[in-house]
């Protein structure tokens, strides 16, 4: 069993706590990703600073395992940055705010994504992009997860974060783990 989330399945969900305000944006993602995927969604709430191509936003994990994750990421004031280039998929479903992107394919031409909307950032594409204030997503990942740490933990590295680095590591092997005993790669 290496993947459960369906795309077009979490895309619905988070179409659902569109326009919501944030507290119940947040319980609605939860709640109706828990009742999609029983046992395979954290129901608590574990926010925790995320630093990555030099994007601040606040994250909590509803899932992580070997194959893939799913997180709520945003930010109530506005950030910009380089995405990555991973070895996975990745998957942001917008609930509230904006965001621009651009890449190396198309360097002139602005791609907005809008609360409803879905955007993908495929394995070993890059994109530049911008969220604008009070932007929340809902984001899953599809592939190796275990290739992101790298650069989901480069920045909080290099400032000394250790809060964010433990946070992120102690909350991924917690939710893997889990996962395993599971049978869930």
């Amino acid at each position: 069993m290496a993947h459960i989330f369906d795309p077009d399945r979490l895309h619905d969900i988070a179409r659902r706590a569109t326009g919501l305000p944030h507290p119940a944006m947040v319980r609605t993602l939860v709640d109706d990703l828990a009742a999609a995927y029983p046992g395979h969604v954290e129901s608590r709430e574990n926010w925790f600073m995320s630093v990555v191509g030099g994007a601040t936003g606040i994250m909590t994990v509803l899932h992580c395992s070997l194959s893939e994750y799913l997180i709520i990421f945003g930010t109530p004031v506005g950030t910009e940055g380089f995405s990555g280039r991973y070895r996975i998929d990745i998957f942001d479903f917008l609930t509230a705010g904006e965001m621009w992107t651009y890449t190396e394919e198309a360097c002139g031409v602005r791609t907005i994504t809008r609360p409803g909307d879905a955007a993908v950032l495929h394995h070993g594409q890059a994109k530049g992009f911008r969220v604008a204030e009070d932007s929340w997503m809902l984001e899953y990942g599809r592939g190796p997860v275990i290739t992101c740490l790298p650069m989901a933990l480069t920045c909080a590295v290099m400032s000394l974060d250790g809060k964010t680095i433990w946070k992120t590591l102690s909350v991924s092997a917690r939710l893997i783990c889990r996962e395993l005993l599971r049978g869930k790669v």
